[in-house]
């Protein structure tokens, strides 16, 4: 999983993640940019989860996080389109909604986010 922080001409910090993980990107910039403390409680909530059965659940503004001990999910709020809807033979493109990477990327992707902010 590859990816890069940019700031653009307002100074915001903007993620860009590589093909698959986009969705990734888009939840540090629609759910964490303005919440820091977001990052700060999904950390808590992998030491939380970890070593048990358990998972985790956050539904943001426009992205919901879930995660296990082994893995995170971030999926868009709006990929809850019914099948029945589509025509047969028909997709969504949804490969920018939702995205599965594990645990411990998730987490270098979070420190690398804070030492961007941070002018590391």
């Amino acid at each position: 999983m590859e990816y890069e922080f940019l700031r653009d001409v307002t100074g915001t910090v903007k993620v860009r993640m590589s093909m698959g993980h986009e969705a990734i990107g888009h939840w540090f910039n629609e759910e964490a940019a303005d919440n820091l403390a977001l990052l700060d409680e999904v950390e808590a909530a992998v030491a939380e989860v970890k070593g048990s059965e358990r998972q985790w659940q956050r539904v943001g503004r426009e992205y919901t996080i879930w995660l296990d001990e082994e893995e995170v999910i971030v999926r868009a709020n709006l990929l809850s389109i019914e099948g029945d809807e589509m025509e047969e033979g028909m997709s969504y493109y949804d490969e920018e909604s939702l995205c599965f990477c594990g645990v411990e990327d998730f987490l270098a992707v979070i420190a690398a986010y804070r030492g961007f902010l941070q002018g590391r």
